[in-house]
């Protein structure tokens, strides 16, 4: 299953806004409000700044998608959670 941000969702149901059913675009806007409010910007000193911004780069992910994968790594890592294992039944490209 892959997880989609609620960032994801709005921009798709802007594409196609004519179908996507009033509820929906309800729960949506609920969720990107709630993130909103709840939205902290995280400081870090001028060096860490600059390698999360190369590291961002090198994924091709945002500054805060890139601070998630690094907590959520150290964490399994330092056994805080357990460590996520990839779903036997889930999309593979075919190459080994």
């Amino acid at each position: 299953m892959v997880r989609r941000d609620t960032a994801t969702l709005l921009e798709d149901a802007a594409e196609r806004i004519a179908d996507v059913s009033r509820a929906d675009l309800q729960i949506m806007l609920r969720r990107a409000a709630l993130r909103l409010r709840n939205a902290a910007p995280v400081s870090l000193d001028d060096d860490v700044e600059e390698a999360l911004r190369d590291l961002a780069g090198e994924f091709v992910v945002t500054r805060n998608d890139m601070i998630s994968y690094i907590v959520r790594e150290w964490m399994e890592k330092n056994t805080y959670l357990p460590v996520h294992e990839p779903d036997e039944d889930g999309d593979v490209d075919g190459t080994a």
